[in-house]
């Protein structure tokens, strides 16, 4: 039998507790060769969240070069989630310190970097705000036919949740999704609409934990941590946002995904950061994103159990 050919990613965030759950799925996955992992501002100071990543990599045994990303958006001042994730970023348990250098070059340039040398286009996953992904498409437009597709953690067809009309990735910075949502890549947009129904209930994170190796366990850390926020404002679970972005590409047969126009809200009083989808095709334009819109919770549940079952054997000193 031929080897699974693994599909080429560049992992973009802010970790962040869902982010970091992002990773543990991609790191899991046979399917996903890991290139580089990049920090984002967003739901915390880039120097947090580079320091987040670093030790999710540590944690997870993800061995890719991590570069940091830019100190805020495009244009406009940080925006953060410490009343969410904590002050830390990823307050909760206790993880392993860095085990990697930062590479000596920032985010963007790792990422151009990655796209040269691969013998095939690969796939961004941004699970943060798209500042970065933007940034590249700035500064190497050259380089555009290097990837293959990105897959984004972001908006909402429906509604917001950091405004009524915004969801908080793509408020950070809607100049900076604008860029990513008309660049012509193909696109696949996890949004609110899907990512509020990946709820993981208490009695999921017990089975989690009952796995029984580290990673199991701080994941199951990680969703009481995250559910307690949550469950203030009335979830019956905790939200695992964007760890869609990746299951969305690996099983999509669990999602319902429909194409569809996507434009972004960059000013407006109350609907900056609004991602304005056209299901009905008013505008004439043609598709720009595959929306993911809903999902088989229990099989999403399974994928989660099945990946933290990869990390038996593995365990690192914290």
């Amino acid at each position: 039998m031929s080897e699974l050919k693994k599909r080429p990613v560049i992992l973009d965030g802010d970790p962040g507790h869902d982010d970091a759950m992002a990773w543990m799925l991609a790191k899991a996955s046979p399917e996903l060769d890991i290139l580089a992992v990049t920090s984002a501002a967003g739901n915390q100071t880039i120097e947090k969240t580079t320091y987040n990543a670093r030790r999710v990599c540590a944690l997870l045994g993800i061995e890719a070069p991590i570069a940091m990303g830019r100190p805020g958006p495009l244009l406009t001042d940080p925006i953060t989630a410490g009343n969410i994730h904590g002050q830390t970023g990823l307050d909760g348990p206790k993880l392993p310190e860095p085990s990697r250098p930062l590479a000596p070059m920032g985010a963007v340039e790792l990422m151009a970097q990655t796209l040269r040398e691969s013998p095939e286009p690969v796939t961004l996953i941004v699970t943060g705000p798209e500042t970065n992904a933007a940034a590249l498409l700035l500064a190497h437009p050259e380089l555009k036919p290097k990837i293959a597709q990105i897959s984004v953690m972001g908006g909402g067809i429906g509604y917001g949740n950091w405004t009524p009309a915004a969801e908080f990735n793509i408020l950070v910075d809607p100049e900076a999704a604008q860029i990513v949502f008309s660049s012509g890549i193909p696109l696949m947009m996890s949004g609110l609409d899907v990512t509020e129904q990946a709820l993981i209930f208490p009695e999921d994170f017990n089975r989690i934990r009952a796995v029984g190796n580290q990673v199991a366990g701080v994941v199951a850390d990680w969703l009481e941590f995250f559910f307690k926020f949550h469950r203030d404002i009335g979830y019956d679970g905790a939200p695992v946002h964007d760890a869609v972005a990746v299951a969305a590409l690996l099983h999509p047969e669990i999602f319902t995904i429909r194409e569809m126009y996507v434009g972004i809200e960059t000013a407006g009083e109350y609907c900056r950061g609004t991602t304005v989808g056209d299901p009905l095709g008013r505008l004439g334009r043609a598709p720009n994103a595959r929306c993911v819109l809903g999902l088989d919770r229990e099989r999403f549940v399974d994928l989660m159990v099945d990946a933290v079952r990869t990390y038996d054997g593995w365990e690192v000193r914290v």
